[in-house]
């Protein structure tokens, strides 16, 4: 049976995903940032919350963790790598593990980069991707506490996985992140494409995500290094793709489109 997937938008851009596993009835939510929109849509449903899943120290990402906690008993599941920045942590995973949410599997990634501890959380079996802050749709988290190589060794990873992938992120940042990948690869009509769709979407008040790995191949500059357009917008024709993806990821910084 497929994982019920929901996606709840908290704060002012981030979004919470409760994650259920219908075979055994346990229940997690990723990333929970504030507690009482969780507990709001559980009681809706009649769920139990069993796991919290962090992919990351921030505090829009574990700002309910400890509340959550008290009032469900649930286990807190975070990163090995950032495990004393984790409030309440009682798991910790890392690259090549895997935990299971009553009988479904997820594989842990290591994605280092927006933070040094950051990890991800890929349900293989429902092509589920909860990737955090490291990948956005059109875009990618800054690098606080990582490398341009320790990005690029990161999205490498997601890049490995199926296109049908479905990419849970964190953050409704897509259609600024769009202006920017336009801005560097005018010439995608694929970008271009589904710039027109984010705007529509968004036009609606309606989420841009999940999005699929497919989507991300083809627009995503954070994921598109080889494109010659890009490595000529960055001033790095036929250059190292680190150093294409540190350039345009500093770029992004600096954007104000």
């Amino acid at each position: 049976m497929p994982l019920d997937i929901v996606q709840i938008p908290v704060l002012s851009d981030n979004y919470v995903y409760l994650v259920r596993d219908p075979k055994s009835d346990k229940t997690a939510v990723v990333d929970p940032a504030v507690a009482e929109p969780v507990l709001q849509e559980l009681n809706k449903r009649g769920w139990v919350l069993t796991h919290i899943l962090n992919t990351h120290h921030h505090g829009d990402h574990v700002g309910a963790n400890e509340e959550l906690k008290r009032l469900t008993g649930c286990t807190i599941v975070g990163p090995r790598a950032d495990r004393d920045r984790i409030p309440g942590i009682d798991i910790a995973v890392g690259d090549g593990e895997s935990y299971f949410l009553g009988s479904a599997e997820a594989k842990v990634f290591d994605v280092p980069a927006h933070t040094r501890g950051h990890i991800a959380y890929w349900f293989a079996d429902d092509k589920a991707l909860f990737c955090g802050d490291t990948l956005f749709a059109l875009g990618c988290g800054r690098l606080f506490e990582g490398t341009p190589q320790q990005l690029w060794t990161s999205l490498s990873k997601f890049l490995a996985l199926p296109d049908d992938t479905r990419v849970y992120c964190a953050h409704e940042y897509t259609e600024s992140n769009g202006r920017f990948a336009l801005a560097i690869e005018p010439g995608n009509a694929a970008l271009q494409a589904r710039m027109n769709e984010v705007r529509r979407q968004r036009e609606k008040n309606l989420p841009t995500v999940p999005s699929t790995l497919a989507e991300e191949k083809a627009t995503n500059p954070f994921l598109r290094p080889d494109s010659p357009e890009i490595q000529k917008s960055v001033g790095l024709p036929g250059g190292d793709l680190v150093a294409v993806l540190g350039k345009t990821r500093a770029l992004k910084d600096e954007f104000r489109g």
